[in-house]
């Protein structure tokens, strides 16, 4: 049987990436619509975004110990038919409460993907060329922020939501015929995990508190950004299109703002994420005092500004766990970065959750404000941590 080209398998994972990236927070651009539908507040819209955000927390480590001596591809097939059923439920829900269940169904997907396609990533390819397969895998993300999500709302924009999601469905198909094609069937099976793991990880105070920096400091940007098309056209009176072509924009300096941050990261890890989320905290005040103007050129440089510094922290937040994990507990790799995207997205939850009562009992132009002050946190276990391994020199 011929030999399947790492390349090949890298790319099946980065379409499954774009479309799971999509899908994420597609329920950004279409907030407004799923508001008339089904004659909800904003607030409970945002519950597609935190909802799917706290399915991916409890569907990464949860799904990754219960299939551990599960055939690598047979897994990835699994995942991608959940995914494109939970869209399929997404897509044709007639009541708000069926769309919640569909993104639940989602999510659940989006978690184990992340967990185990790094790996995949990294055992197809030589040693040395590792965290290069790993960037190209991800790079399905990053062209989701900038393609996917602003094509989703102009899809649901120029037809309804509905089709919106359809558009993830079929992209979806295609990620699951490409993972039958092109990923392998030999890959190493990782075996039953042994949860004596759980106690060594939650007993670390090292990587238990480095979850704690991720959830703070990448959730920091969902107060604001779940709630950035209503801010958009509510607050700085864009149009509908033009929405569209700010958040292509907001997608391109997402990903140079991840390129950069990538770079940054290789070297003093911590000071560096310092730096990332004070230049996010004020990009978010730039946002709220823009938003307090009205002013549509100021709203402009301050939504490619909160990309620019939105995700940057990415790149060195996961390769800070990762040291981490090698350094404390080498046995528990995989989980350790299971548990890294929970807290990833338990950031998604909380930033929204905040982001959600704020413009309940306020407006959404004070969003940021609440950003800001769950970045501030991150920021103050980071010292905490370089107060730590200064006393450990």
């Amino acid at each position: 049987m011929k030999k399947i080209s790492p390349s090949l398998t890298l790319l099946a994972l980065a379409i499954n990436a774009f479309a799971i990236g999509s899908t994420e927070f597609i329920s950004v651009g279409l907030m407004p619509m799923i508001v008339n539908t089904f004659n909800i507040s904003l607030s409970q819209a945002g519950l597609t975004v935190s909802l799917y955000a706290l399915g991916v927390t409890v569907g990464a480590p949860l799904l990754t110990i219960l299939t551990g001596t599960w055939n690598r591809k047979t897994l990835m097939v699994s995942i991608m038919g959940l995914f494109i059923l939970g869209n399929l439920l997404s897509a044709f829900a007639p009541t708000f409460l069926l769309l919640l269940v569909g993104r639940v169904l989602a999510s659940l997907a989006h978690g184990i993907f992340m967990s185990i396609s790094t790996v995949i990533a990294a055992d197809v390819v030589r040693p040395e060329k590792r965290a290069s397969a790993i960037a190209l895998m991800f790079t399905g993300l990053t062209v989701a922020t900038v393609i996917g999500v602003p094509l989703g709302t102009f899809i649901g924009q120029h037809s309804n939501w509905h089709m919106s999601f359809v558009f993830i469905v079929v992209i979806g198909l295609i990620g699951l015929i490409a993972t039958s094609i092109l990923v392998p069937k030999g890959l190493p099976i990782p075996g039953k995990i042994n949860l004596s793991g759980l106690a060594r990880i939650f007993t670390n105070k090292s990587i238990l508190m480095s979850l704690f920096i991720t959830a703070f400091g990448y959730g920091g940007t969902f107060a604001a950004y779940t709630y950035l098309t209503p801010i958009l056209e509510g607050t700085f009176r864009f149009s509908a299109s033009t929405v569209v072509i700010i958040l292509v924009a907001y997608g391109v300096m997402v990903a140079i703002g991840n390129s950069l941050g990538g770079h940054l990261a290789n070297k003093n890890i911590l000071p560096a994420l310092q730096k990332m989320f004070a230049a996010l905290a004020l990009s978010l005040l730039f946002l709220f005092i823009s938003a307090s103007l009205a002013s549509q050129a100021l709203g402009l440089i301050a939504t490619l500004l909160l990309g620019l510094f939105a995700f940057m922290n990415v790149p060195g937040l996961q390769l800070y766990v990762v040291q981490l994990a090698e350094k404390f507990t080498p046995k528990d790799i995989t989980l350790v970065s299971a548990f890294n995207i929970a807290a990833f997205n338990v950031g998604i939850t909380l930033g929204s959750f905040v982001g959600g009562q704020i413009s309940k009992g306020s407006s959404v132009a004070f969003t940021p404000l609440g950003g800001i002050i769950i970045i501030l946190l991150a920021m103050f276990l980071i010292r905490l941590a370089q107060k730590d391994q200064a006393s450990k020199l």
